[in-house]
């Protein structure tokens, strides 16, 4: 008997979730070919809500429903009392997220990416290290509950990410850059022409004298900024009071520069599809306006605890239920040119990196972080550089007051984009 039909007759509310991913990974290391890999997954997760109660139970093993539904019952005798509904059957966008080049490509041609990658790398510098991965997946996915809910989501996630390493006696220069698509991009090697620039300015190596001066965040530096906004803008953070925005919907907390989205309806991307994890449809989420705060992100759970609806943004794992994600984040670019931003900088640091972010106390918006990869900006250009040095402060400060925002955007690793953020004064420490 279908565990759908099953459960219906023994709780109040049944959803199941049947997941299959196919994975084909390729690895080099030290600029050799590591590793080439594939693995696929499958499973089946439930959740019923018997007697008010959550239970949750999964299960790999596809001839095992029965005791998949006895452990899903029985979790719920214990789990939380819940005051949501699984949702209704609802309209989505198309959302474009499947490709079927992407879906066939062989395990060869990404040994044959992998060395084109190189191949622009180590002609710079013949003490370069390169660390490659490749991976290709197709995921599929089949959300039912007892509403007549019934959808099905199909993507195919590419990913290629380059790290350089090289050392030379006590200077360690470490780079990293990543592409992430699910629609074959045929400039799929942009990411590695971008990063062999920076390759080639970092060994340029220059000096800087530590004080108060400008800092413009690059869209990689400007995670920085992101992933403390990224956890106060989360529902979850937000009801249990965690959030420095609880309660200030509708004020006014950063620069008017200032705008955030999150838009799970985007084509391409690896957080995009018609629906969340929920079977709710993603949507575009306007969370902060011209600096104005104007919502947070949640899934079923948070939001009825919090009194409000769902803004599709369940995500989960087989094994782990859905909770509040963000899907794309995007901080919208502004009016200035990059090349208009530089130009009004006579001494400065451009951030690419941060060591150590994410670490921490980060909802606070607190941070304070050596720097990985930064260059001095001089008269308006980029000069070389610059090492030993460290920037701290509190993002919903320094938000407040921005100096410019850029035309030009990136993708960062995947599922954020971002302009250069320049603030316009920022206390830079050097090592000693």
């Amino acid at each position: 008997m279908d565990i759908l039909t099953q459960l219906k007759k023994q709780a109040e509310q049944v959803e199941v979730l049947n997941l299959q991913i196919e994975k084909t990974t390729v690895e080099y290391e030290a600029n050799q070919l590591k590793t080439c890999t594939v693995a696929e997954t499958k499973g089946t997760a439930v959740r019923v809500i018997r007697k008010g109660q959550l239970g949750f139970a999964a299960s790999s093993d596809d001839t095992a429903m029965d005791k998949l539904a006895a452990n899903a019952l029985e979790s719920a005798t214990y789990g939380d009392k819940v005051p949501f509904s699984f949702p209704d059957s609802k309209p989505a966008s198309i959302v474009r997220t499947f490709d079927k080049a992407i879906a066939d490509l062989p395990i060869g041609r990404l040994v044959e990416v992998g060395k084109e990658i190189l191949d622009l790398v180590l002609p710079l510098d013949p003490n370069a290290r390169c660390n490659v991965s490749l991976e290709r997946s197709v995921l599929s996915a089949n959300i039912r509950n007892q509403k007549g809910l019934d959808v099905s989501l199909k993507t195919s996630p590419l990913s290629m990410g380059l790290e350089i390493d090289r050392i030379e006696g006590d200077d360690v220069l470490i780079l990293y850059d990543q592409l992430g698509t699910t629609l074959w991009d045929k400039d799929y090697l942009a990411f590695v022409h971008r990063l062999v620039e920076n390759f080639k300015m970092a060994r340029i190596l220059t000096t800087i004298k530590p004080g108060k001066m400008p800092v413009l965040f690059s869209p990689t530096g400007s995670l920085a900024l992101a992933l403390p906004l990224s956890e106060g803008l989360n529902g979850k953070a937000v009801y249990k009071r965690n959030s420095p925005m609880t309660g200030k919907i509708g004020e006014k907390l950063f620069d008017e520069k200032i705008t955030i989205i999150d838009d799970g309806t985007l084509d391409g991307k690896f957080a995009s599809s018609s629906y969340d994890d929920e079977g709710v449809p993603h949507q575009r989420n306007v969370l902060v306006e011209k600096g104005e705060l104007k919502k947070f992100i949640y899934d079923l759970k948070i939001a009825a605890q919090a009194g409000v609806e769902s803004t599709g943004n369940a995500s989960r794992d087989l094994f782990i239920p859905p909770a509040p994600s963000f899907t794309n984040l995007v901080i919208q670019p502004g009016e200035t040119p990059l090349k208009d931003i530089l130009s009004g900088i006579d001494e400065g640091i451009l951030v690419e990196n941060l060591l150590g972010i994410g670490q921490g106390n980060i909802i606070s918006g607190a941070f304070s972080n050596p720097l990985a990869l930064a260059f001095k900006i001089e008269k308006g250009k980029i000069v070389g550089r610059v090492k030993d040095l460290s920037i701290a402060g509190n993002i919903y400060d320094l938000l407040k007051n921005v100096g410019a925002v850029s035309k030009e955007t990136q993708w960062v690793y995947n599922t954020f984009q971002a302009p250069y953020i320049l603030i316009p004064e920022m206390n830079v420490a050097g090592k000693n």
